[in-house]
């Protein structure tokens, strides 16, 4: 989640020079001829049954295509501190959808981590709204439609989460990371082949290449490689409460490379949901937090 936080924040740039159904389609092109070698079924897994193709769809549909598009679309419609504070929720909603889906038991401590992290995303929202910004700016409906937009991006993210929980049981974290890359790549492909043929893929920076390498490299690769390997011993509603280092990076960098102003709220949003990652990692009583 540190490195999903490093490349939103370096890969502005890219958003604003490339259609963004069009990068993400080179995205997913790009990760998948470097993990082309990950899609090879090791001797020791079983072939993968009908449940877990579809599982490995709704993993890649929900986790890529759905989250991405909720998220733009919703940002877009409504205002930054409402989709901060809305967001907050991916940890609660992915410790909901683990006990519910995966019979995963919360003990308090986790349950006062999840109420940490959202605190600290909550906070951290708030933080970079402009003193004196009317929310009542953005028109009602059209705010309403935003914000039920950006919750479904929430339900997408948790649904991510206790999904690749349960893919983790039979399948290894690059094989994963490596077909759901190839799923994203094909639901991409209708709107990435339509903005390609009249882009004009000259008048892109020669340096926005690299970093497009590596926002493909990071997003696709290394993150989905990392967390399916955490999911592997982590519970998935404990996993939920990394998410607070998405937006605590975000906003790490924006004030050491951008020169992004910090300020006591921020630092009190940092406070917190570190103290929520430090319950979430202390160890635990026998049994807690284990799928009964």
């Amino acid at each position: 989640m540190t490195l999903v936080g490093v490349y939103v924040s370096m890969s502005k740039p890219l958003v604003a020079a490339i259609p963004v159904f069009l990068l993400g389609w080179m995205r997913f092109g790009i990760a998948a001829v470097a993990m082309a070698g990950w899609l090879k079924k090791p001797k020791t897994e079983a072939p993968l049954d009908r449940r877990t193709r579809i599982l490995l769809f709704f993993e890649s549909f929900l986790g890529n295509f759905m989250f991405s598009i909720c998220m733009l679309f919703g940002v877009s419609m409504t205002s930054t501190v409402s989709a901060g504070v809305i967001l907050a929720g991916i940890p609660a909603v992915s410790a909901l959808m683990s006990g519910i889906f995966l019979k995963e038991r919360m003990g308090l401590r986790i349950w006062l981590a999840v109420a940490c992290g959202a605190a600290g995303m909550a906070l951290l929202s708030l933080a970079k709204q402009p003193a004196g910004t009317p929310l009542s700016a953005v028109d009602a409906q059209r705010a309403l439609w935003g914000n039920l937009l950006v919750f479904g991006s929430v339900v997408c993210e948790a649904a991510y989460i206790v999904i690749g929980k349960r893919l983790t049981a039979n399948i290894s974290p690059k094989r994963i990371a490596a077909i759901i890359n190839l799923y994203g790549f094909a639901l991409m492909t209708p709107a990435g082949v339509f903005f390609a043929l009249k882009f004009d893929f000259a008048a892109v920076h020669p340096a926005s290449w690299g970093l497009l390498v590596f926002y493909a490299l990071a997003a696709s690769v290394g993150t989905v490689w990392l967390w399916m390997t955490g999911l592997q011993t982590v519970p998935a509603g404990q996993a939920g409460v990394f998410s607070v280092m998405l937006p605590l990076t975000a906003a790490g960098i924006g004030a050491l490379f951008f020169k992004e102003p910090f300020t006591a709220l921020q630092a009190s949003a940092f406070a917190v949901a570190l103290l929520g990652l430090l319950l979430a990692t202390l160890p635990q009583g026998e049994g807690s937090g284990q799928a009964t």
